[in-house]
């Protein structure tokens, strides 16, 4: 089995592409998604970033969407619970062809999705044959037997090097989370629960070679 984390470009006309192109600075994760009747779908999720009432009325009323509510809203965050009318926009054709399905929770933003998959190798060949004959642009970040799992994901490596870039955590800092949000294209507090999982990923992942390299007597 292979463990498989690539980026797609969602095709015009699907709600969640459409809308994320609209409003770059939105990230969209999300957290579950379901197949209902008549071609029909379901996804829950939140939405984080700045300009939140241009989003949430874009999305209201994009003809891939039936309903959605919106609930738990704060100044840069909101959860949403969508019904998808048929040919809204769900997984990709390529994806129902090739009988696999993303990992959930899943982060939508500026029109691209990142997805990870555990399949094999027919499936991920079908799967990628298919993106290339819609034409569906996308890029494979990561392809790794099962078990070598990724620490940080493609955007919380993107941030994570920009924070080492600018200093975020050079003693004294040379940049404020502030600046590194608006370099992020980000809210301050979206960023900073970002930075906080990143580092607890880390410390995670090292605590116990720290450990052993750093005995107590």
């Amino acid at each position: 089995m292979q463990h498989l984390y690539i980026s797609i470009r969602l095709p015009d006309g699907h709600w969640a592409g459409d809308v994320s192109r609209s409003n770059h600075h939105i990230i969209l994760r999300i957290e579950e998604h379901m197949a209902l009747s008549k071609g029909r779908g379901s996804a829950r999720g939140r939405a984080s970033g700045y300009g939140l009432q241009k989003f949430k009325d874009e999305l209201s009323s994009h003809p891939g969407v039936e309903a959605v509510l919106f609930f738990d809203e704060h100044a840069d965050s909101v959860e949403i619970n969508i019904t998808i009318m048929k040919g809204g926009g769900g997984f990709l054709r390529p994806l129902i062809e090739a009988e696999v399905l993303p990992h959930t929770p899943f982060e939508v933003r500026d029109g691209w999705v990142d997805w990870e998959f555990v399949t094999d190798n027919m499936h991920m060949k079908n799967l990628v044959e298919g993106l290339n004959k819609l034409g569906l642009h996308h890029k494979i970040h990561s392809l790794s037997k099962v078990g070598e799992s990724r620490l940080l994901t493609v955007r919380q490596r993107e941030v994570f090097d920009l924070a080492v870039r600018h200093g975020y955590y050079d003693t004294p800092r040379r940049i404020t989370l502030t600046n590194l949000a608006s370099k992020v294209d980000v809210s301050k507090s979206t960023l900073c629960e970002m930075i906080q999982l990143i580092e607890h990923r880390i410390i995670e992942e090292f605590s116990d070679s720290v450990r052993r390299k750093s005995p107590k007597d």
